[in-house]
């Protein structure tokens, strides 16, 4: 791990942190954030990633975390109520309750799926997906640099790969990394190809050094089976469609055909390479698998012009709102898109809505595409609702992690 060797170490002393009432009752209850206006006092000016030990106004124990002088968030949490000794074995044993959360997995065909969920998994800013034998690290916070030889050494214990990914969120990138960069090997080498895993038992390859978040969105797992499961014998348009999940999905539960709509070309021929690793599946081989590239939003008003329907319609945007500023524009875009898939979903149609950003609630959501469909005069009715797959387990006491909503709806006549 000579990489590693340039980033400097942690304080060999922790920062005492005092904090203010309203930041006390939030880590009271167990956030995982501690933003920078709720510090009252700080023992030292500690560097990034030294360890932070936070007390109330009467210097009582509330939490203990890394601390992150270039973010709002200046401490990310990693264990509250009592006294924790952050150390190697401790990470060791936060990788090893993850991995154990996800041993089942091996169970259902499935050998690609998110191994850490940062605040879900209690290592807030940290992310780590398997790919089979590669395992992708994303970091969201620079605190994890001084920290990343212990976690190397965690995962080795805990799930040995032959390959390792570094990929490093864009505010990472803008600061001082030491060297390290983002979609460099930290082990072994990888071909100039994407890299296979599997999902309930389909084949799929995902370019894990230059692909969106680490590659492929395991997120939706569950939701992808269950459009497997409603597609025999439907004509089935995916809209931002990416590499194809939905439409992979749909075409192995026995659609008569898929449309892949995606603005990115290359997304599309990545589709049609997962397509290509499961033609010995004759439901997949018999399938008419059509690629459109092209705006979403003007895509789907030509496809109504010209009177073109389908009998599932999948809509599974990015994220419209990064910021508290654009949740009014996201609102929008789900009520427009709503009343674009509509127009093109044949009568007693299937239509699926997912939204991931956190700023928009499940029920603001929700609510949005139900009237959006009202107006229209195509009232649905909520036939199921879904979050997060298990790997990315969620805390009650910290609702931001909720940020993924999947609805199934159907027309009603």
């Amino acid at each position: 791990m000579d990489y590693l060797d340039g980033i400097p170490p942690i304080s060999p002393k922790n920062v005492a942190i005092r904090v203010n009432k309203r930041a006390e009752r939030k880590l009271r209850q167990g956030h995982p954030w501690l933003f920078d206006g709720g510090i009252t006092e700080e023992s030292f000016v500690p560097n990034s990633g030294d360890v932070a030990v936070v007390f109330d106004q009467k210097r009582k124990f509330l939490s203990v975390g890394l601390y992150d002088p270039d973010s709002p968030i200046r401490v990310k949490m990693l264990a509250a109520g009592k006294p924790a000794k952050i150390n190697d074995d401790w990470f060791l044993d936060k990788l090893q309750a993850a991995a154990d959360k996800r041993s089942h997995l091996a169970e259902t065909g499935t050998n690609g799926y998110r191994l850490v969920y940062g605040e879900g998994d209690f290592l807030p800013g940290l992310i780590v997906d398997k790919y089979d034998q590669t395992l992708v690290i994303k970091i969201y916070t620079a605190a994890w640099f001084p920290h990343l030889k212990a976690i190397l050494a965690g995962l080795e214990t805990v799930m040995p790969a032959e390959h390792w990914v570094l990929r490093l969120s864009r505010n990472v990138q803008a600061g001082e990394t030491w060297g390290l960069t983002d979609g460099m090997m930290l082990k072994g080498e990888l071909p100039n190809a994407p890299v296979p895993f599997t999902e309930n038992g389909l084949n799929f390859a995902a370019d894990v050094i230059h692909g969106h978040k680490t590659g492929f969105f395991f997120d939706h797992r569950d939701n992808r089976q269950r459009v497997g499961k409603l597609a025999k014998n439907k004509t089935l348009l995916d809209v931002f469609a990416y590499t194809g999940g939905f439409s992979l999905f749909a075409a192995a539960g026995g659609a008569k055909s898929v449309m892949s709509l995606d603005i990115s070309q290359p997304a599309l021929e990545a589709a049609k390479g997962n397509f290509a690793l499961n033609h010995d599946r004759p439901e997949v081989a018999n399938c008419r698998h059509e690629t459109v590239a092209a705006d979403a939003f003007k895509a789907l008003e030509d496809l109504a012009k010209s009177g073109r329907t389908f009998d599932l319609v999948i809509v599974d945007p990015p994220s419209f709102a990064k910021s508290k500023d654009e949740v009014d524009g996201a609102i929008k875009a789900y009520e427009k898109l709503t009343r674009l898939a509509l127009n093109v979903l044949a009568e007693q149609g299937l239509l699926v809505m997912a939204s991931c950003s956190s700023r928009v609630s499940a029920e603001l959501f929700f609510c949005t595409v139900i009237q959006a469909a009202e107006e229209l005069e195509r009232p649905l009715w909520k036939q199921f609702k879904s979050q997060h797959a298990a790997d990315h387990p969620l805390r009650d006491e910290f609702p931001e992690g909720a940020y993924l909503k999947c609805g199934i709806f159907s027309v009603i006549d």
